[in-house]
């Protein structure tokens, strides 16, 4: 099966032992694996005809976070960040992390809550504190001034 690549090291596809299909809670075996440009080409245990692999179009494989390449402090993989309760310095509740966009300069965290949708950028100057046992990040949002004059 053809895989889209998502991560930032696709050399270590190949050396994966398992991965997990979306919705299944049991590990695949990885068979073997190639990578040609931005995919991957998989053989996973139990998929052996073309039909069973266009029967996975569209879905998310993972692996163990034990798989995954080792990060530097202050690092995260999205899918941590992904449902953080977000607030502010002072401890106000701006919403949940529900999505990251990814920009050539750096990410940007789309915040959503009763105040409705929130960008943020993903710098040390705004996210100030990153709890993942908490499930809490504190953030220092960018002032934007309006112009009530014109």
């Amino acid at each position: 099966m053809r895989l889209r690549i998502w991560t930032h090291f696709p050399e270590r596809i190949p050396r994966l032992g398992h991965v997990y299909l979306e919705g299944e809670q049991a590990p695949r075996r990885l068979l073997g694996a190639r990578l040609q440009g931005d995919t991957a080409v998989l053989r996973l245990e139990g998929i052996v005809t073309r039909e069973a692999a266009e029967g996975l179009r569209g879905q998310v494989v993972r692996i163990d976070l034990e798989q995954a390449a080792p990060l530097a402090e202050d690092e995260y993989y999205q899918f941590q960040l992904i449902g953080l309760e977000v607030v502010d310095e002072t401890g106000e509740p701006l919403g949940e992390l529900v999505e990251i966009i990814e920009t050539g300069a750096n990410d940007v965290y789309v915040v959503r809550g009763s105040r409705g949708e929130i960008l943020l950028p993903a710098l040390r100057s705004v996210i100030l504190d990153v709890d993942l046992e908490r499930g809490r990040m504190t953030v220092r949002p960018p002032l934007y001034y309006e112009d009530t004059e014109s």
